[in-house]
């Protein structure tokens, strides 16, 4: 099959059957391209993932830019960009049209309601993942902790804990490598 029309197909249906967001999206993106078609290496795919946390935009779609681009360079972006922002646009432009019909509907609301859980744990799985892939171990474990409870329950921006963690991470490297130590926690 022709990897342009296969990685539209994969995003395609990635995106149509996911519900909650880019972060629901990324154990079924890394299933799908790493483990099943092997087409990106899962250290490669969790380095594109923090590049697609880091960069403005949509997660979903700038994760699926990036692996379309390390397939196929800008054409590869543009199809899996398209896969996976065309389902979507489809599926909000069919609401819009019958909004009307179904917006006072019990049925449609409780199914909402049991849907908002499922999503809560289609978040928090890759988060697991990622934090295993990531090497998180008992020296760093606090990294993540204390920038989840700045942002939590002191508010902080994430952009100062995304710039915080680069400079820390910066000097870090800088401090290992002016002492000579090459076993790595961080």
């Amino acid at each position: 099959m022709n990897i342009y029309f296969e990685s539209f197909l994969i995003f395609f249906k990635i995106g149509a059957f996911t519900i909650g967001g880019g972060y629901a999206m990324v154990p079924l993106i890394e299933d799908e391209i790493v483990k099943k078609r092997n087409w990106i290496a899962k250290e490669d795919f969790i380095d594109l993932l923090a590049i697609s946390q880091s960069s403005p935009g949509i997660l979903a779609v700038n994760i699926s830019i990036f692996i379309g681009y390390r397939l196929r360079g800008i054409r590869g972006s543009i199809v899996t960009a398209l896969g996976t922002i065309l389902p979507s646009f489809l599926i909000i432009l069919a609401i819009a049209l019958f909004f009307h019909n179904f917006k006072d509907n019990t049925v449609v609301e409780r199914i909402f309601k049991g849907i908002r859980p499922a999503v809560v744990a289609l978040i928090a799985a890759p988060t697991f993942s990622m934090a295993k892939s990531a090497k998180i171990n008992r020296y760093n474990l606090w990294i993540p902790v204390v920038s989840a409870l700045l942002i939590w329950l002191l508010r902080f921006s994430p952009i100062w804990i995304i710039i915080a963690a680069g400079i820390g991470g910066y000097l870090y490297g800088k401090w290992k490598m002016k002492n000579g130590k090459t076993e790595t926690h961080v």
